[in-house]
């Protein structure tokens, strides 16, 4: 076998963006929260087989009443630098997210559940919250962070920051990070003493790195055609699993044309999206009808569908007001801009669905920029159509976060995900209701109304739920695919020649 490149103690993972802050209280893209989640996991976690949460920091969690949770820590806890872990950190954790002048991308979420936090004693902390609040064990795995290693503006120095969970910061640039064997976790030491997590946004890059050895693993940054490509290299090994994240075609509710859902039906009937799953995904993919992956538990497919269908689209252009000017001539009926990342699988997907849109009399020109330029204009609804993909699904309440009206982004809450400027009076009440009630059986009644009125108005068109796919160096053994795709399977990975 030839000789490794990393060294032996270290596992280097590649990622495709720069990171703004691995604090959980500063996170602002995948990558920062799963790094977050190892250096500073919460009161309880979502690394879970069934992402189911349970508590991790947390010994116990009770309900004292609708608008009261008593937590009592795990005894003997202790951050990576060796402090304890007790009360007054939890409190000063959610207290900081609370102030204002700390300025979290975290404020608002957490001003909504929570309106006072307090220490018991040592081990014990009670949450008073604004309302009575069915999702409060999967909030409760927001990170917990050290109060004394934080510095007098209540944040780290160069990045470092101290939590208690399974590494610790040794590094930390925008573009690379070192982590360590954390000496006072509280459960199984991870089995490799160190991970560098390395920027590498080019994907060919990631691919001959993972083959030369230069790298041991990527998760979910792999085009499929990469991936195809690499499956057939003794040099690598897959690891793939149903993913809860949600693929999407986003439309600015805001234009005049997109603003009427006719045209945003039109839209869903005019994409193909099974050619695209057999074309592009290689079955490493599920359609999806909204945002719930198919086996979560609030999941209902009682809902309308959109197959292709370009006649249907285009009588729908017709009723909504874009006849087509010139029959079957040159002329579109209306024009439209796909604004993209410069990813060559999604450049290459806007480019097919501007191609089927073409069909139906709708012009769409491609434009494609660095992630971080399309992130920033698709904030301020400076675009017409795009494509995301979500966070791991692991709640219902994401219903509430991307379609509740007051989720709409403003210039005091830019960061709100509602960027389809969608409202609708019944869906606002539905996700209130959901969120609020603790009892499963009324939470899925409501959540399955709520995915009814969504396929309905189209707000944005569900693609598809792409599988977990970790990329491995072939001499990385034991790495454990979690559903949420996380890096906690780090914990149990090593190598050997």
């Amino acid at each position: 076998m030839r000789d490794r490149r990393t060294p032996d103690d270290t596992i280097v993972v590649l990622v495709e963006a720069r990171f703004t802050s691995i604090d959980p209280r500063y996170t602002s893209s995948n990558d920062d929260g799963r790094l977050a989640r190892l250096v500073a996991p919460g009161l309880t976690t979502m690394e879970t087989p069934t992402l189911e949460p349970r508590p991790l920091l947390a010994e116990s969690i009770e309900l004292r009443d609708e608008l009261t949770v008593d937590v009592r820590l795990r005894a003997g806890l202790r951050f990576s630098d060796g402090s304890p872990l007790g009360s007054a950190d939890v409190v000063f954790t959610y207290e900081s997210v609370l102030d204002r002048a700390m300025e979290s991308p975290m404020l608002r979420n957490m001003r909504d559940r929570f309106s006072r936090v307090e220490a018991l004693d040592a081990l014990r902390v009670r949450f008073h919250l604004v309302k009575p609040l069915a999702t409060i064990m999967s909030d409760f795995e927001f990170g917990i962070v050290s109060a004394r290693a934080a510095g007098a503006d209540r944040r780290f120095t160069d990045g470092r920051v101290v939590g208690a969970g399974p590494y610790l910061v040794e590094s930390y640039r925008p573009d690379e990070v070192g982590l360590r064997r954390n000496p006072y976790w509280a459960f199984a030491a991870p089995r490799t003493e160190r991970v560098r997590v390395r920027v590498v946004p080019d994907a060919n890059a990631r691919a001959l790195m993972l083959v030369g050895g230069a790298a041991d693993l990527t998760l979910n940054t792999m085009r499929v055609d990469l991936v195809d490509d690499l499956a057939r290299s003794r040099r690598v090994a897959l690891a793939t699993g149903p993913g809860p994240k949600l693929t999407y075609l986003m439309m600015n509710g805001r234009d005049p044309a997109l603003g009427d859902a006719r045209v945003r039906r039109a839209i869903a009937f005019a994409i193909d999206r099974e050619r695209v799953l057999r074309a592009k995904m290689d079955g490493r993919a599920v359609l999806a009808t909204g945002m719930l992956p198919p086996g979560h538990w609030a999941y209902s497919g009682e809902v309308a569908t959109y197959h292709h269908d370009p006649a249907r689209a285009r009588a729908l252009l017709d009723e909504a007001g874009y006849p087509d000017p010139d029959g079957p001539g040159p002329r579109p009926r209306l024009r439209l801009v796909f604004k993209t990342s410069s990813d060559q699988l999604r450049v290459a997907l806007a480019r097919v669905w501007a191609a089927e849109l073409a069909e139906v009399g709708i012009a769409v020109e491609v434009e494609s920029f660095e992630w971080a330029t399309v992130l920033a204009d698709y904030k301020v609804g400076t675009y017409q159509l795009g494509s995301m993909q979500t966070a791991a699904i692991t709640e219902p309440d994401f219903l509430y976060a991307y379609f509740h009206s007051s989720r709409i982004p403003t210039a005091e809450e830019p960061n709100s995900l509602d960027r389809w400027a969608y409202a609708d009076p019944r869906v606002d009440q539905l996700t209130e209701l959901g969120r609020r009630t603790l009892a499963r059986d009324r939470r899925r009644a409501a959540y399955a109304e709520v995915q009814a009125i969504l396929a309905r108005d189209v707000p944005i068109i569900p693609l598809w739920h792409e599988d977990n796919v970790a990329v491995m160096n072939g001499e990385l053994r034991g790495f454990e695919l979690f559903p949420s795709g996380s890096l906690w399977g780090l914990l149990t990975a090593s190598k050997t020649r």
